[in-house]
């Protein structure tokens, strides 16, 4: 894990001691961070990085893990995918099972932090432990157009928190309570981020039996219909008309996600032994990640809905050009022709990999656009200073809080 002083020759000096100014305000405080799982999706991942690095900065910082079975997974990734808009028939029945689950973890929770800060609706029910102490609620998924039946239902819990945080404005809702709006962000000292060298990439691609004879387009996600894999193998096969070319989806499943198998059954199968087809099940091994990432000539995010998509900022932060849907949060990190392309459509996508794979010039120039703006505006420390500026209001009203 790295420490504050190795991200100075990143970001500067002076962001470094902002964040020591800012966690010395917070002296005192008890900040507790709740979700569903402790590794697998953009959540876990942020705050494996996230609370070594505030306990270094002195803030008294823990991270529990809600439990569930088999059938609240489901009822939650029912919830996932209705929240997203996607249709899903949610049952009486399903309410029940979320909430037998979550009276369960309400008696077996600790939740005596100053600060409680729950994320995602897998642990939203915990806020009926509300005493005088502050509870923040943080959405990390794309609810602009909510199943209205599933909002409702949520709605009975987050009123009852003090604040909520958004990740982009097309999310916000009409709320009665303060909101916040912050990025996720990716930790550039991470084993998913940091430079490797060459030799390390060429391992990878041996291993995973991955020749360097052509043009190499990845996706890195989970195995999510969310995240379109299959729409991926489709814009690939378009795009190999015209170009030779070798297609990666690699990635893994969430503990909290049952479907994650079924995709993958379903991908294999759609790429039917395509030799130039690469199927990676990959579990939290990030180094690997990162060297597919660097042996990448295009990297793809054509996801249906997007919380965020840091994998886009990973790419981006290796200066990889990339083409994704323009959904969620992905346009906040690219601006289109700028710092990456967006696509609406499997055709759109196909277009716009074939003009990166036949300019590598502009390629070369989006991938570098694309690394500033992540170096400008998603990296953790930015993320680290906002949420001790979120902690600090809590407890200061409206006031301004001066370093």
């Amino acid at each position: 894990m790295a420490k504050l002083e190795e991200y100075i020759p990143i970001v500067g000096q002076s962001v470094v001691d902002d964040l020591r100014r800012l966690a010395e305000k917070l002296k005192g405080k008890r900040v507790q961070h709740v979700n569903s799982t402790p590794v697998g999706g953009g959540v876990a991942e942020i705050l494996n990085r996230m609370v070594p690095l505030l306990r270094e900065l002195g803030v008294d910082t823990r991270w529990d893990v809600i439990k569930g079975g088999e059938q609240f997974f489901g009822v939650t990734k029912k919830f996932h995918n209705a929240l997203h808009g996607r249709g899903e028939e949610v049952t009486s029945r399903d309410f029940d099972i979320f909430m037998d689950t979550s009276a369960q973890n309400i008696k077996e929770v600790d939740t005596s932090g100053d600060i409680v800060f729950i994320h995602d609706p897998q642990p939203i029910a915990l806020i009926k432990k509300k005493t005088d102490n502050k509870w923040l609620w943080r959405c990390h998924i794309d609810v602009s157009e909510p199943n209205q039946k599933v909002w409702k239902f949520l709605m009975n819990f987050i009123l009852k928190y003090d604040s909520a945080v958004f990740s982009a404005p097309s999310f916000s809702q009409r709320l009665p309570i303060r909101q916040f709006l912050i990025s996720p962000s990716i930790d550039p000292l991470s084993d998913k981020n940091k430079d490797l060298p060459q030799e390390k990439v060429d391992e990878v691609l041996v291993k995973y039996g991955i020749p360097k004879d052509k043009p190499i387009i990845t996706q890195i996600s989970r195995f999510d219909r969310l995240k379109d894999p299959l729409g991926v193998i489709q814009t690939f096969l378009q795009v190999r008309r015209y170009v030779d070319c070798r297609l990666i989806l690699a990635g893994g499943t969430a503990s909290d996600d049952p479907e994650g198998i079924q995709v993958i059954e379903e991908v294999q199968e759609k790429a039917k032994q395509n030799k130039d087809i690469h199927i990676l099940l990959m579990q939290q091994n990030d180094i690997e990640i990162n060297a597919l990432q660097r042996a990448s000539t295009v990297i793809m995010q054509k996801s249906i809905k997007e919380g965020f998509g840091l994998t886009v900022a990973e790419a981006l932060w290796k200066g990889k050009p990339v083409v994704a849907s323009n959904v969620g949060g992905i346009p906040l990190q690219v601006k289109h022709k700028y710092s990456g392309l967006l696509c609406h459509s499997i055709e759109g996508a196909a277009f716009a990999v074939k003009q990166l794979l036949n300019s590598p010039e502009y390629a070369r120039k989006l991938g570098e656009n694309g690394r500033e703006n992540i170096r400008n505006n998603f990296l953790l420390t930015r993320h680290l200073r906002e949420y001790m500026l979120l902690f600090l209001s809590l407890f200061h009203g409206e006031d301004v809080i001066y370093l």
